[in-house]
């Protein structure tokens, strides 16, 4: 998605120009040309032809060598493999949308043709939140961030932004207060978005509005390991909306939101049973009832419970600092170091098995999270624009780890790439209620 700096919208005619000076330059098929320069001369040619801004990312840059990669008179840096010229970029749309316009790339099952836009409303305006906050913040790329992480001025930054975290949880907690229909809150998102600490902030910030929440598990309805369904492949599938015990579940909550004792399975992990103890419970008319899983926005996961009954957030890492004006970081990316660096310090794995088992995980979501995502009521973007300077110092040695004969080693190596763009940040100053201190450690919140 595309924006102008102004408050104008793009128009038709602009989009069309744009467009058509696309379709001249493909048709041109001029050549992308590398080269290898030292920092210092990188740092100079950007200056002189005018990006300052990557000439201020390439000064803290711990390298001698920069690649540069070249297209008629632009240059940027070199981010990977590339085509070997423009003639083969014929595949690819522009369509309006909001203000700005969606750039369309090749669809991934027919390439020939360009991909259709979905609108994503709700995701759109999370988008829109955090260029909002991102001026308020005063930082928009990593250039600029390492800047005040050298200036001491960070701390501040840090504050602020963990502040519009709250300041939206805030939100979040009073949207639901004002409705006292509401009982039952589902809290749902990718891989390492930080679903347990929301939830976690969620529920303090509920009883500062005089509500009462109290948690349900889903792992406790997990159906005995004989009845889960199986994948493709003939392995279980728990990430299965169905390897869950569905009628029990919905017949609790119903018993639940009537005032009755619900008696609460226990699941054994390790026999993969479900125990012959339960755990009687009740709630009162001011309690709501927090449930946090992959599934929380499906509607059949709860479909017993009226619409009105519940409310439902979507949580995910959603925006990250650009690196400049050419260059994104994907929400994948963040989430996939989050993980790492979790994975190492909780569960003993290594980078390079986090890595294998993403495609498995990203797979997961693809089918049970993202097509639900704009059944939310409302979005909550978990990412912090210092996390990755944060991330570097823990993840950078796991992803070293990882030896060029390993099938990950060329994600590996794009992921430290990344990461060198950040100046290193020591974590002193990110609150214990943070988010991201799920991953790092050091919450003051107990998992």
């Amino acid at each position: 998605y595309y924006d102008l700096f102004t408050d104008v919208p793009v128009s038709e005619r602009t989009l069309n120009y744009i467009k058509t000076k696309m379709d001249e330059i493909i048709n041109k098929n001029e050549s992308f040309g590398k080269k290898t320069l030292s920092r210092s001369e990188a740092i100079a040619l950007f200056n002189k032809e005018g990006y300052p801004e990557k000439a201020r990312l390439l000064k803290n840059l711990n390298t001698d060598k920069v690649g540069v990669v070249s297209c008629w008179k632009y240059i940027d840096l070199d981010f990977g493999v590339m085509v070997p010229s423009t003639g083969y970029l014929k595949t690819f749309d522009l369509k309006q949308y909001a203000q700005g316009f969606v750039l369309l790339f090749p669809d991934s099952k027919d390439p020939s043709i360009a991909s259709q836009p979905r609108r994503q409303p709700k995701i759109f305006q999370a988008y829109r939140e955090s260029k909002a906050w991102g001026k308020i913040l005063e930082v928009n790329n990593v250039g600029r961030l390492n800047e005040i992480i050298k200036d001491g001025s960070v701390s501040d930054f840090i504050k602020t932004a963990e502040a519009l975290h709250s300041k939206k949880i805030q939100a979040i907690a009073d949207q639901i207060s004002s409705h006292p229909s509401i009982r039952i809150v589902l809290i749902a998102g990718p891989s390492s978005s930080g679903k347990t600490t929301f939830s976690k902030r969620l529920c303090t910030t509920l009883k500062v509005n005089g509500l009462r929440p109290v948690a349900l598990s889903l792992d406790n309805y997990f159906l005995d390991r004989q009845y889960t369904p199986r994948d493709e492949n003939g392995d279980y599938d728990f990430e299965s909306i169905y390897a869950l015990d569905l009628p029990l579940f919905n017949t609790h909550l119903s018993e639940l939101l009537e005032g009755k004792v619900a008696q609460i399975p226990e699941f054994d992990f390790h026999t993969g049973r479900r125990r012959d103890e339960t755990m009687p419970m009740r709630i009162n008319d001011d309690q709501i009832i927090i449930i946090e899983g992959i599934h929380g926005l499906n509607d059949e996961l709860t479909s017993s419970v009226p619409a009105n009954n519940k409310f439902k957030i979507y949580i995910s890492a959603l925006t990250q600092l650009v690196i400049d004006d050419y260059n994104r970081i994907g929400t994948t990316d963040t989430r996939l170091i989050r993980r790492t660096v979790r994975d190492s310090k909780y569960r003993g794995y290594s980078a390079e098995e986090t890595i294998n088992r993403w495609a498995s995980v990203r797979r997961g979501e693809e089918h049970n999270i993202f097509p639900f995502q704009e059944c939310a009521d409302t979005v909550f973007n978990s990412a912090v624009p210092y996390e990755w300077a944060i991330l570097r110092p823990v993840a950078e040695p796991l992803f070293l780890d990882i030896q060029p004969e390993s099938p990950c080693y060329y994600q590996a190596r794009q992921i430290l790439r990344l990461l060198s763009f950040f100046t290193p940040l020591v974590p002193k100053e990110v609150p214990p209620t943070s988010i991201l201190r799920e991953f790092i450690g050091g919450s003051s919140f107990q998992y």
